[in-house]
């Protein structure tokens, strides 16, 4: 067992070395790293804009910050420049803009009152949201997985953002009111963010492929309404998405069961023999 580990501990060594090898002769890409950058900043100044009081305006940041991150991708995979090193720095900016600064708007904006109970909410949420980082970054190096194995933390900063921006909107929670529900929610994004449940990406979303006219007309109405209503939209589209993996496998198969007919329902009690 001493020289497997030994063999081991020297092949993980020259592995490291090559990475490192590697990064200084090819160096890194600029293009895609520059709005992971843009990603970042988005993040610190959502930072600021909550020790300054200004909850509305880092909510906004953060909204931006994930345009950034999708757009860095995006750049990414269609010049063809993904590399390790973009990786690891995107899930460093993501940690901050996703989970450092939601955590903190959302302990300000809702919980600073609540002492222990309010600062553990926030610490499992960004714990929470490093460990969901970390093991998609394990799973996308292992395979190529179509959609996420739990909530990704910037759908669960979306809600967080899209909420605050909501309440200033049209809501206007109570002092009564507002912890339980940032309460309530900061966990149960916590638990979705490590949670094991599929969520579909936008790499499952094909343009190019014709679709109904319907799916047509259903997407103008929501870009409509998004021009209308930004803030109601938002919240609502995200609320959708952050449901939709714990509601996805039960209407499927609901669905599947409404359309059987009568002959595969029989087929299927006597068996294929």
């Amino acid at each position: 067992m001493g020289r497997k580990d030994d063999i081991r501990e020297a092949f993980l060594k020259h592995r490291k070395r090559r990475r490192i090898g590697d990064l200084r002769e090819k160096g890194v890409y600029l293009l895609p790293n520059l709005f992971t950058t843009a990603n970042l900043f988005c993040g610190v100044f959502a930072v600021l804009a909550i020790f300054n009081g200004e909850s509305t305006r880092a909510a906004m940041a953060i909204f931006v910050a994930m345009l950034f991150d999708v757009v860095d991708g995006k750049v990414a995979r269609m010049t063809k420049t993904t590399s390790h090193f973009g990786m690891e720095y995107d899930s460093l900016s993501d940690l901050i803009s996703f989970g450092v600064a939601p955590g903190l708007l959302v302990y300000s904006w809702g919980l600073i009152g609540y002492g222990r109970l309010g600062w553990a909410a926030v610490f499992l949420y960004i714990v929470c949201g490093a460990l969901r980082l970390s093991r998609y970054n394990v799973h996308q190096a292992a395979s190529e997985m179509k959609g996420f194995m739990g909530l990704p933390i910037p759908s669960a900063a979306a809600l967080i953002s899209s909420m605050i921006l909501l309440d200033d909107y049209i809501l206007h929670l109570g002092k009564d009111i507002r912890p339980i529900v940032v309460l309530g929610m900061t966990y149960i994004l916590a638990f979705l963010m490590v949670s094991t449940l599929k969520y579909r990406g936008l790499k499952e979303i094909h343009l190019r492929n014709p679709t109904s006219f319907s799916v047509l007309v259903a997407t103008v109405l929501i870009l409509l309404l998004l021009v209308v209503a930004p803030q109601v939209m938002l919240f609502g589209l995200t609320l959708l998405y952050v449901l939709s993996g714990m509601i996805e496998k039960p209407i499927v198969a609901v669905y599947r069961l409404m359309r059987k007919t009568p002959q595969e329902d029989r087929l299927s009690e006597d068996g294929p023999g």
